[in-house]
């Protein structure tokens, strides 16, 4: 490969000024998951990756694992400068979400070429580059190649066998992930962020199996004890979702006038992250215990889905009224799973009156809502949310392509317009 060639992959590459990613669109759009199967929560095994650097060609090319949020399983320099990753999921059956997260460098500037296999299941993450570890671009389309795409209309069927990228490298490190990093120590920071606000608090309301805090903010200006109950990242992949989350919460927590009634009308309590472990394991799904926290809101045998289930409950006996609760997540595609108002009356009209204004507000993107009749077992947050604390609730999901400025978007319109319903109910 001549130096332009190189050069020029190096300027398209490693700067991260890259191209929207290709997306997998729907025919007809998403239709969602079926119904969830009711599964055992008790613990189960793990297998814990191996932690490290991979030094190869010679010790001249470098892959390393060793960081929160690093997955990795296994790497071959096949020749020249071509790698195949191995990329495993913390136990199984498992949800199809092949998380990865590598650094990787080279003692001189090159292109490499790395192709990503799989543990018996199809590739789902557009590959993200960083050059900090923080700031993460989808990879120019010109250098991702699919192999052996799917041939279905959307979701895992859809999605190709494996992926090969090029990268121009260096001495300086090159990060590659699935979705960007968002670690219990990065959502800690932002969490005490806003916690220096007047009007916020935030507390530990339990721990993980690896005793990792799960953090709780509260958001209030005056005494009122009508609550939401906001929770995000159950799945450690379902980054999208968290973002959603944040823009969500940052926009209640603003300057506006809204946001100032809001708050004295209304206390917003918040778990964005509730499976710390997952996350800086770099799990596909699970929590340490290898049990998807999703549907143990039914048996609670988990300390994550405990820890706010106390939570709630000491609330409750402590007078407060929870009106609305919400659960970000990440799937194919933006989708709504509310309670159809055929089980939940009146009460849960709201959620439909909610998805109804944000999409008047955001007609450029279809987003599609699939209502569950099943009120039993509660199994899923929602679920529980409503059945045992008389809430409207619901699973509110984001694309894993989604753009990265539409999610922002969409998290402020989605909160502009709750504090506007729930100002109207409860004047």
């Amino acid at each position: 490969m001549n130096y332009l060639k190189f050069l020029f992959l190096l300027i398209f590459i490693v700067s991260c000024k890259n191209s929207a990613p290709v997306t997998q669109t729907a025919t007809k759009g998403y239709q969602g998951q079926g119904k969830s199967p009711v599964v055992p929560t008790n613990s189960k095994p793990i297998q814990k990756q191996w932690k490290g650097t991979w030094a190869l060609n010679d010790s001249t090319v470098f892959f390393d694992n060793n960081f929160d949020g690093g997955r990795l399983n296994g790497i071959v320099h096949d020749a020249n400068d071509h790698y195949t990753l191995w990329i495993t999921a913390e136990n199984t059956p498992i949800n199809v979400s092949p998380w990865y997260a590598f650094k990787v460098w080279s003692k001189t500037k090159k292109v490499i070429s790395i192709r990503f296999t799989y543990q018996d299941i199809r590739s789902r993450y557009y590959p993200k580059i960083s050059t900090d570890g923080l700031n993460f671009k989808p990879i120019d389309s010109i250098f991702y190649e699919e192999i052996n795409p799917g041939k279905g209309d959307f979701g895992i069927n859809a999605a190709p066998e494996q992926i090969e990228i090029k990268l121009a490298i260096g001495p300086d490190t090159t990060w590659v992930s699935a979705q960007e990093l968002y670690t219990s120590k990065r959502v800690k920071l932002w969490v005490d962020s806003l916690a220096q606000l007047t009007y916020n608090t935030s507390k530990i309301i339990g721990y993980s199996t690896e005793k990792r805090p799960l953090q709780l903010l509260k958001t209030n200006e005056g005494n009122s004890k009508k609550a939401l109950m906001i929770i995000s990242r159950q799945h450690p992949p379902e980054v999208t979702g968290f973002l959603a989350m944040k823009s969500f919460t940052e926009t209640i927590n603003g300057p506006s006038e809204l946001a100032k009634k809001f708050r004295q009308k209304f206390t917003v309590f918040s778990v964005p992250l509730m499976n710390p472990d997952g996350v800086d394991n770099g799990h596909w799904r699970h929590n340490m215990g290898g049990i998807d926290l999703n549907r143990d809101w039914q048996n609670f045998n988990q300390p994550e889905t405990r820890a706010v289930k106390n939570f709630l409950e000491q609330k409750s006996q402590e007078g407060y009224e929870f009106v609305f609760g919400a659960d970000f997540h990440s799937t194919w595609d933006d989708i709504y799973y509310p309670l159809d108002t055929t089980v939940t009356g009146e009460k849960g009209k709201i959620v439909f009156d909610w998805i109804q204004n944000i999409s008047n507000r955001l007609p450029q993107k279809q987003t599609n809502i699939k209502p569950s009749t099943s009120l039993d077992p509660t199994m899923v947050s929602r679920t529980y949310f409503y059945v045992k604390h008389k809430m409207p609730a619901i699973v509110f999901e984001l694309g894993d392509n989604t753009p990265r400025p539409f999610l922002k978007e969409k998290g402020k319109v989605a909160a502009e317009e709750l504090m506007l319903l729930l100002l109207a109910k409860y004047p």
